[in-house]
């Protein structure tokens, strides 16, 4: 099956229920703003809860049915991808609206703005659609699957919102917690007047009555969708935690990746495809400074897998070869026990599967258990490295800064990625052989 021509806005489709990939896509320029995808599961028309709702904050359904895959950047074409199993769509959901968000400024904005619906499979287009006539628009609804009489078809929408993700969300039922619409505080309640004048009223005799069952009290309300979220850059590499929210709890740090190989070189769209390299073994890895003067490691070789509730309070989830966004490689920081770091650099090595970097496409999210997540893409790679330190995070006791290094690194000849990076960064560590 061929690539489809752009859809006219209101037209459908049939699509397969196989595994599809439905892929946002834009071009990347100076003064764009950035676009995110996303994705609700409606009942009569709304969410049932806020859980329906699949974005960069909740990248997963419970069903399993969507997922959120994250960005790439190739070349200057940006894509933000979410994944769908329409076979795991629950029977009541019966449609699921495919979104975006632009941040930063509006859809007229940003060219090239379209949404393209692959079946991952068979490695073909089965239904794209092409935004042309945006202006003022911050949020759009770009299309939507929908059941009808058993099977599912695509539509093409193109309907925008002027009031970003939170106008989008909060149209469909979704609950949103953001800072312009604090509640303000409750009065107090008033009761019956009081007069001062008089003699005060009898007091009644006491009366026993037989005490009431008490009640339970209302299960808490879940907590509203937070929509903030940080993405550092050259031009901001670095934002602060405390201000972000990040006071406490675990911050998970979750690198992702794929490989891109050329099939039948760069003027042929359809002659590129998405190749995952079964052998190529990423390591995320930690260097650590404490307050109190211990430096150390935290990686897979050596099983210096680090601890989460003791020294250093950082801790390596496992081992993982795929770089999918739901897995990844996966590093731990205990946030409660801030004020006992100095510093912590995050990196990464090659262990096995290539030789260099390059033409591997790599986001790196910090998450903090409470505030914003923070993230990054890696720049092209473009020199013979084997390391890269990703980000510095450095502590004063308070607070908490992460900054962007993105740096690929070169080791010299017989010289470990490890001393490379400790080299780099003055952190002046002894280093023996290892293995995982």
């Amino acid at each position: 099956m061929g690539a489809y021509m752009s859809m006219p806005k209101g037209s459908n489709v049939p699509v397969p229920t196989s595994a599809l990939r439905v892929e946002l896509g834009w071009r990347s320029g100076q003064g764009v703003p950035d676009v995110d995808a996303s994705a609700l599961l409606l009942v009569a028309g709304k969410v049932r809860s806020d859980s329906d709702f699949v974005f960069y904050n909740q990248p997963a359904h419970s069903s399993g049915a969507v997922r959120h895959e994250g960005k790439r950047n190739d070349g200057g074409q940006v894509t933000d991808a979410l994944v769908v199993d329409l076979t795991r769509v629950e029977p009541v959901v019966e449609t699921v609206v495919l979104a975006a968000s632009a941040d930063g400024g509006s859809f007229g904005r940003v060219p090239g703005l379209c949404v393209r619906v692959l079946d991952t499979r068979q490695g073909t287009e089965i239904a794209r659609f092409d935004s042309t006539d945006a202006t003022v628009e911050t949020a759009f609804v770009l299309g939507e699957f929908y059941r009808r009489q058993g099977a599912w078809k695509f539509r093409a929408v193109g309907q925008g919102y002027g009031s970003g993700l939170e106008g989008l969300a909060t149209d469909y039922g979704i609950t949103v917690d953001e800072p312009q619409h604090t509640a303000p505080p409750a009065a107090a309640p008033q009761g019956p007047a009081t007069f001062v004048q008089g003699p005060p009223p009898p007091v009644a005799p006491p009366v026993t009555v037989p005490r009431p069952a008490v009640p339970q009290p209302p299960a808490a309300p879940p907590a509203p969708v937070r929509l903030s979220k940080v993405t550092l850059t050259k031009e901001a590499p670095s934002v602060s935690l405390s201000k972000q929210g990040g006071t406490g709890g675990a911050m998970r740090v979750n690198l992702n990746w794929e490989v891109r190989k050329q099939f039948s070189g760069w003027g042929s769209k359809r002659g590129r495809a998405v190749a995952m390299h079964a052998d190529l073994d990423l390591d995320l890895c930690a260097l650590y400074e404490l307050s109190d003067g211990r430096k150390g490691v935290v990686q897979a070789l050596g099983n210096a897998f680090g601890a989460l509730h003791q020294p250093p309070f950082i801790h390596l989830d496992g081992d993982d070869r795929t770089g999918a966004v739901s897995s990844g490689e996966n590093l731990t920081i205990n946030l409660d026990h801030k004020q006992s770091f100095r510093r912590i650099l995050i990196f990464v090595t090659i262990y096995e599967g290539a030789r260099s970097f390059a033409d591997l496409h790599a986001t790196v999210t910090l998450q903090p258990q409470n505030g914003a997540p923070i993230d990054f893409s890696l720049d092209e790679c473009t020199v013979p490295s084997t390391v890269c330190a990703l980000a510095l995070i450095t502590g004063n006791g308070a607070d908490m800064v992460v900054q962007r290094e993105a740096r690929y690194l070169i080791p010299a000849r017989g010289v470990s990625p490890q001393r490379t990076v400790d080299h780099a960064y003055g952190w002046g560590m002894n280093w023996t052989p290892g293995r995982k």
